[in-house]
């Protein structure tokens, strides 16, 4: 009996042990692509893409331009159109639909494989501005924002850890 009542002692005692550590205990959430990708450094790799891509956006904007234009000389002179017409006139839609297509995933595919590599360069930055963010806010645990269905905001360290990313990109440089 007295040894349930030591051991029922010792349980409680370690009960609010950790319930005041629990209190103690610092928690930040992160989430770290949208840490990345508000970086100084997503911002320059961003003007790259639109400077290398510019032409495309221009042909892509001009080909939906023109699918437009058709389609409203379509609307309008469809009722004295002859059949040869119209089929000209939804092979040239068609044609200019593929070429806008083309033109959509090949940029698409670019954007996607600069992404990729963007995030593989930065892996190690942002593994350090965590650390830094971590070391100089005393936290004890950093959650992926994926991983907690609810957060209070206050909990939020993604903006903290993007301006450590700007200070050590400027830093660096």
């Amino acid at each position: 009996m007295k040894t349930l009542k030591t051991l029922i002692a010792a349980l409680c005692l370690v009960t609010a042990s950790q319930a005041t550590f629990a209190q103690d205990t610092k928690i930040g959430v992160l989430n770290a692509l949208q840490a990345l990708f508000n970086s100084d450094a997503a911002r320059i790799v961003q003007e790259e893409l639109e400077q290398e891509f510019s032409a495309d956006e221009a042909r892509a904007q001009e080909l939906s331009e023109q699918l437009t234009a058709l389609s409203e000389k379509f609307q309008q002179d469809e009722a004295v159109m002859t059949q040869e017409e119209i089929r000209r006139m939804n092979s040239n839609a068609q044609d200019l639909q593929v070429q806008l297509q083309l033109i959509q995933e090949r940029v698409q595919k670019a954007l996607q494989e600069k992404n990729q590599q963007f995030l593989q360069s930065m892996q190690g930055t942002l593994a350090e501005a965590v650390s830094d963010v971590v070391a100089e806010g005393g936290y004890d645990l950093i959650l992926n924002v994926d991983s907690a269905p609810y957060f209070a905001p206050v909990l939020d360290i993604t903006a903290k850890v993007t301006a450590k990313l700007n200070q050590n990109s400027a830093a660096a440089n």
